[in-house]
C-alpha cells in the first residue's frame, strides 16, 4: 500500500515538475505590465488539465491500495 501510495505521489510530483518547467528554465521572467490579472498564462488550460489527470491518477493509487487492504 505504501509503495503504491508512494509511487503515485512521486508519479504526480514529477508530472507537475516537468509541465511547470516547461521552456523557462530556472530563471523565469515575471510576467509583464501589459498583461492584465483575468487572463492566463500561455498553457494554463493545459496544465489544468495535466493536474487534473495527476489527481485522479492518485484518487486512483489511493482507492487501489484501500482495495489491497481490506482484502486481507
Amino acid at each position: 500500500m505504501r509503495t503504491r501510495t508512494a509511487t503515485a505521489t512521486t508519479l504526480l510530483a514529477i508530472a507537475l515538475l516537468a509541465g511547470c518547467a516547461g521552456n523557462h528554465g530556472s530563471t523565469a521572467t515575471p510576467p509583464s505590465s501589459s498583461t492584465s490579472p483575468s487572463t492566463s498564462p500561455s498553457g494554463y488550460a493545459d496544465m489544468e488539465k495535466k493536474v487534473a489527470a495527476a489527481e485522479s491518477a492518485l484518487a486512483q493509487a489511493d482507492k487501489d491500495a484501500a482495495k489491497d487492504d481490506t482484502d486481507r
